[in-house]
């Protein structure tokens, strides 16, 4: 057995179908189900793949999420480029209000 032979591979397919191929293990399954991948079954085995039309930015999140956490549990994964998801840049945070001090509010009189 190659070392290639051992890698899951997480790709773009043809019809734009993000699947996966390789030797997946009870564990290996366990995780892609949870990162939202269908197992269904078909002529040569098992196709697994991520539902459809669920927009490129879905599928890439998702691929690459399954991508950390097969590599995380030791697999070796091959992760298609185009399927990278890298977060927007989130703006900064509001800025806080200066802290306030401890005063009375404006409708009661102060005390003496």
């Amino acid at each position: 057995m190659t070392p290639d032979d051992e890698t899951i591979r997480i790709t773009r397919g043809q019809g734009g179908e993000v699947e996966v191929s390789g030797r997946i293990d009870a564990v290996a399954k366990e995780v892609l189900l949870r990162a939202g991948f269908l197992f269904l079954p078909a002529l040569r085995g098992v196709w697994i793949r991520l539902p459809f039309d669920l927009g490129r930015e879905w599928e890439n999140r998702h691929a690459t999420w399954a991508a950390g956490m097969l590599s995380t549990a030791r697999y070796r994964v091959h992760l298609d480029p185009d399927l990278r998801y890298t977060p927007p840049d989130e703006p900064d945070a509001p800025a806080r209000p200066p802290a306030m001090s401890a005063q009375a509010p404006p409708s009661r009189p102060k005390r003496r």
